[in-house]
């Protein structure tokens, strides 16, 4: 999930620019702490501004950003669903 990032498009603003990253959530309960990062499967595929605005930016409230976040998870579980890069085998 990590290096599919480089092929989607920006999940939060659609821009594809080359700075796309599978910016990970910064909840607790998907696995940050001090020192470490979630899960891999708990990520956004984002570009720099976007990244930096839901980690570090004054623009948005702290909900704004964990809501913008998970918009953009959900979208980006979604891009790989749809470009095949994740499929569920039943059998």
């Amino acid at each position: 999930m990590l290096r599919a990032a480089k092929d989607s498009p920006c999940q939060g603003c659609g821009a594809d620019d080359g700075t796309i990253v599978a910016a990970h959530s910064n909840q607790q309960r998907d696995g940050k702490g001090i020192g470490f990062k979630s899960h891999d499967y708990r990520v956004a595929y984002l570009c720099y501004k976007c990244h930096y605005e839901i980690d570090h930016g004054k623009n948005m409230s702290r909900e704004e950003r964990r809501e913008a976040w998970e918009d953009a998870h959900r979208k980006t579980i979604g891009w790989l669903f749809e470009k095949d890069w994740l499929k569920i085998d039943l059998g």
